[in-house]
């Protein structure tokens, strides 16, 4: 069998049996559906809602192949009220005002519901998401949208605050099998037509390339079935070879999210002295293709607000990194960041520098205007003491270069900024502050 008779054999009727096998296998009822149990479980809400008709607004969000479509397609086939289904990277805001000027009529016309499925909602920019709201809130249609991309960055607020979200989860090589196991054993939207031998090396391949891609395995399933020559006896077996051809290492794509993502988790690794910052840089540079400038600002920001004067060198050691990496680029300069990023990590941690900004801005919004105290203002002009800029305290003059006096306004002259904590050379900076203070 050959791919051009493949299309013209009996697998099915209508239009369930055209398309791609991974369309032919969508399931059409949640006992079909694949994962996700911990949103359409027996019992949970989207389940119930399901089956009794009574969706409301939701948002899907999850990875690309993890059943968002399916789950919206399973809803079609559920509900009495009309389904319009519409892909955002096509739909106008034409279309969408149609669609809700029908849902209009049959809603004051014959009391049904209409539900819109708006598919990659992502691809809605602000404007045309502000086209479905007033719809939205009257309950005139019934909004669906699926995304890949964090809701929280590309959807409305608006929107969002009257919709449930459902957070799908990435699936795995064993859900990849279940799919694909499916399909050999269909006749009807399957390949169980087909005298189709897979070997379970190549099936375990597929799955473990398809990265939880459930639509990516089927379809390099299908591509391996197709393309295989039959023997002498019309069969045709699926070898890891073969696998092998039919699907290659999965690309990983850094989205926007992705990337605020995996830079957050950097982050917080180096705060947390976790040397989990080294795989989180390597993974976003070596896998998704992100810029190491990217983590090299982060780091130098990490070395004053998570470490500052409990170490200062941290400070150099990412400023020295950032210099190789200007001067060899990469990946000559891996070595080089990925010390500065262990040493980093390993360094004592605090947040003193950081609260110090916080506390002195608090002073600021508290004070609203400061005026100079007049022993600190410039005398370097002639008749400054006839407008009082005098009584500084030159503290080289004093024991331990060191002499009590106000550099702040009135209104907040008690006020300290900094506190050191005990935290690495911090630890001396605190004692030399008490003795300070002290005096």
């Amino acid at each position: 069998m050959d791919l051009f008779s493949y299309e013209d054999s009996g697998n099915g009727s209508g239009s369930e049996s055209m398309g791609v096998l991974a369309d032919r296998m969508r399931p059409q009822s949640l006992d079909e559906y694949i994962g996700q149990e911990q949103i359409v479980g027996q019992g949970k809400l989207l389940r119930r809602a399901i089956e009794a008709d009574q969706v409301s607004s939701i948002l899907l969000y999850g990875p690309p192949g993890c059943g968002k479509t399916t789950l919206a397609h399973i809803i079609s086939k559920h509900t009495q009220a009309e389904f319009v289904r519409l892909n955002a990277v096509e739909a106008t805001v034409k279309e969408v005002r149609e669609v809700i000027e029908r849902a209009q009529t049959n809603k004051s016309l014959y009391g049904t519901k209409t539900i819109l499925f708006l598919d990659e909602v992502h691809r809605f920019n602000s404007s045309r998401q502000d086209a479905l709201l007033p719809a939205v809130e009257k309950g005139t249609i019934i909004f669906i949208g699926a995304t890949t991309e964090n809701p929280f960055h590309y959807v409305n607020g608006a929107l969002m605050s009257r919709s449930t979200l459902f957070q799908l989860e990435s699936l795995n090589q064993e859900h990849s099998m279940i799919a694909m196991k499916r399909a050999l054993s269909d006749s009807q939207r399957g390949l169980g037509f087909m005298q189709l031998q897979v070997d379970e090396e190549a099936l375990q391949h597929i799955a473990s390339m398809a990265n939880g891609d459930i639509r990516r395995a089927l379809n390099a399933l299908e591509l391996a079935a197709v393309t295989t020559p039959p023997d002498s006896e019309g069969n045709i077996h699926v070898t890891l070879e073969v696998a092998e051809e039919s699907i290659r290492r999965p690309i990983v794509r850094a989205d926007e999210s992705t990337q605020y993502d995996v830079l957050s988790a950097f982050h917080k690794s180096i705060r947390g002295s976790s040397d989990a910052a080294l795989f989180w840089f390597l993974y976003a540079v070596e896998k998704l293709g992100m810029d190491p400038m990217t983590f090299l600002r982060r780091l130098i920001a990490a070395s004053s607000e998570d470490i500052g004067l409990a170490n200062p060198q941290a400070m150099i050691q990412s400023l020295g990194a950032l210099d190789a990496y200007r001067t060899n680029g990469w990946p000559e300069a891996k070595l080089n960041i990925a010390q500065a990023i262990l040493f980093a990590v390993e360094s004592p941690k605090s947040n003193a520098v950081y609260t110090a900004i916080s506390s002195a801005m608090s002073a600021i919004d508290e004070i609203k205007s400061a005026e100079v105290p007049l022993h600190l203002r410039d005398t370097h002009y002639k008749g400054s003491a006839q407008l009082g800029h005098e009584g500084y305290k030159y503290p080289h003059n004093f024991p331990n270069h060191f002499v009590k006096q106000e550099y702040l306004p009135k209104g907040i002259s008690r006020k300290v900024f900094y506190q050191a904590t005990e935290q690495g050379n911090e630890s001396k900076i605190k004692l030399n502050q008490e003795r300070r203070r002290g005096l």
